[in-house]
């Protein structure tokens, strides 16, 4: 049955929360309320930013060697550095009847790779999606509680890969930290209520950098790419679930690379959506941030 099918069959999506009974419905066509994490009225502004040279991050760099505009308004940055700060780490697992077998496996071995590379004062959460979105770990700072859940998972069904990266990027919405969400996927999505354009909206208002792993019939979407720009994150093609182990472990090595840039933003509106510029001044390196931030009231770009 298509999407829009059930739409017109099937009044109320529910997400299972929490791994408890709570439900949360989302009609079609409504677009979730969310709070915008950056606001200009009340502190400075945090950019997520990631300098590579030959696909290696670049350590080293000051605030002079960083060039930042805010909606056109060449901006005074107060600090460029690759932040200690500590991590939310948000799984969102394909959980559909496609992943069962090695490929669960993989997936298992890989997202415990993740959990290894975690720090002291770090914290982590699970989500998965099949036909449905179960957060089946709130972020935590018991590492060992990962592993239990991970060994119950069991594949069934089809894919809702939008509400999944939706429930996902709500995890660590208004949390203290630095926020990462890592998805892997092998298709496309059947069975969301919500629409690509409602998610690309959460995820300008999440403060989270979204990185999305794809095979199998997920590769060369390009909603997946569209989120991963919109956080200034990645989206990365890899062939077997054998190559998920070491993508896991680089995005979370190149998240730690990042460096933040702090600014307070002068000249621009306190409201709206602000379009961001970040350049390096040396010549040679890529630079990678989210391309804007919503601040004060809840206009759209």
């Amino acid at each position: 049955m298509s999407p829009q099918s059930r739409r017109a069959t099937i009044p109320l999506l529910a997400l299972l929360l929490g791994g408890a009974a709570e439900l949360a419905s989302i009609r079609p066509g409504q677009t979730p309320q969310q709070s915008p994490v950056f606001s200009s009225k009340i502190q400075g502004v945090l950019v997520d930013v990631l300098v590579t040279e030959r696909n290696r991050p670049v350590a080293g760099l000051k605030v002079s060697d960083f060039e930042l505009r805010d909606n056109g308004v060449l901006q005074t940055i107060d600090a460029a550095e690759i932040s200690d700060a500590p991590l939310n780490a948000v799984l969102a697992l394909d959980m559909s009847a496609s992943t069962e077998g090695q490929r669960l496996a993989d997936l298992k071995a890989a997202s415990a790779a993740v959990v290894s590379g975690l720090r002291p004062g770090d914290r982590i959460a699970l989500t998965t999606f099949n036909h449905a979105v179960a957060s089946r770990l709130a972020l935590t700072g018991a590492f060992e509680a990962v592993s239990a859940v991970l060994d119950r998972l069991s594949p069934a069904g089809e894919t809702a890969i939008l509400d999944g990266v939706h429930v996902a990027l709500m995890t660590s919405q208004a949390e203290p930290g630095r926020s990462l969400v890592i998805l892997f996927t092998d298709g496309r999505d059947t069975m969301s209520w919500l629409q690509a354009d409602e998610v690309v909206e959460s995820a300008k208002r999440s403060n989270a950098v979204f990185y999305a792993v794809a095979t199998g019939g997920a590769r060369q979407w390009s909603v997946l790419r569209d989120l991963a720009d919109t956080t200034g994150g990645r989206a990365v093609e890899i062939e077997t679930g054998a190559d998920l182990h070491g993508q896991f472990e680089r995005i979370l090595r190149e998240f730690r690379s990042r460096y933040v840039l702090t600014y307070t933003p002068r000249g621009v509106s306190e409201s709206g959506f602000h379009r961001l510029a970040v350049r390096v001044r040396r010549g040679g390196l890529s630079v990678k941030a989210r391309p804007g931030y919503v601040a004060g009231g809840d206009d759209r770009p």
